[in-house]
């Protein structure tokens, strides 16, 4: 019997995995520096939200507009690697700059913009995974797959791609 093969992607380190069986996979990305939940924490508390970050963070995002605030979606080597520290540094250096003018923050707009750029960093790398792999399950786990942004993003990923999303 041919198993299939399915992707996971995983909260600590932020890995996207391939998998074959239990025994045998192959790790095709991961964080070079902050994983997804640790810049959900650290975005929370610079923020003035409650920990843990990303349940606190998604609820702010939730009335925020997504668009409010240019965040970068970054860039690493490996196709399939991403990095959270830039997108957490520019949401500190937003709210600080803010602060040193005696701004208000749209606190809801930027988190909503973290969320935003978040699953722009993560969906893209995992959609060309599946592709590239022609997996036919996709597993979410981990505190992030909790983010309501990042579930809805991967619901649309699996019906474009005709694979069995878990979370």
């Amino acid at each position: 019997i041919r198993r299939q093969r399915q992707m996971c992607i995983r909260d600590r380190h932020s890995h996207i995995v391939e998998v074959q069986d239990y025994t045998h996979y192959h790790i095709l990305g991961h964080t070079v520096d902050d994983a997804a939940g640790e810049a959900f924490d650290k975005v929370a508390r610079t923020l003035g939200l409650p920990y843990p970050g990303g349940p606190s963070v998604a609820n702010a995002a939730k009335t925020g507009n997504p668009k409010a605030y240019r965040l970068p979606v970054p860039h690493v080597d490996g196709k399939y690697n991403v990095s959270f520290s830039g997108l957490k540094t520019a949401v500190i250096n937003e709210v600080h700059n803010a602060e040193q003018k005696g701004e208000t923050i749209d606190r809801n707009g930027l988190a909503a913009s973290f969320c935003a750029a978040v699953v722009h960093t993560l969906v893209p790398r995992l959609e060309m995974a599946v592709k590239q792999t022609h997996a036919r399950r996709v597993v979410c786990a981990g505190g992030v797959a909790a983010n309501s942004f990042l579930r809805a993003a991967l619901q649309d990923m699996a019906k474009r791609e005709h694979v069995q999303l878990f979370m």
